[in-house]
């Protein structure tokens, strides 16, 4: 098993490059089953299982899966057959990489905030010299 997955960030570039999801905003179940090469009593499972996938509905109750989810999907499918990951680790793997990139997330952020205070800081004070210049 390979201890350091790509984050889903870089598994979703990985996919576009290569091709495997079309540029669409909606797929239906038959679709998505030929895309991910996985049977439509699979891809319902692993709906009721992982519940980051959450297909839309329509009105006659028809599922439609939004890209994310087909992303999802793909790193799901390599995680139980590729990596050879139980369910239950699938599971635990998929919140480790949702951790890590909200607290990518939050670094970024924090680092933005930061910057936004040393501007306003520095204006404040190049303000100030004008103030004590004109006295």
């Amino acid at each position: 098993m390979n201890d350091k997955l790509l984050p889903l960030e870089n598994f979703i570039e990985k996919t576009k490059e290569e091709g495997k999801i079309p540029d669409k905003l909606y797929f239906r179940i038959s679709e998505v089953g030929k895309l991910t090469a996985l049977e439509p009593y699979v891809l319902r499972y692993w709906e009721s299982e992982f519940k980051l996938i959450k297909p839309i509905r329509t009105k006659s109750r028809h599922r439609l899966y939004r890209r994310k989810d087909l992303e999802i999907l793909f790193e799901i499918k390599k995680l139980l057959y590729e990596e050879q990951y139980t369910i239950a680790g699938a599971k635990k793997r998929l919140e480790e990489i949702a951790r890590e990139e909200k607290r990518d997330l939050e670094i970024n952020s924090d680092e933005n905030d930061y910057k936004k205070i040393l501007h306003a800081t520095l204006k404040e004070l190049k303000d100030l010299q004008k103030l004590l210049a004109n006295k």
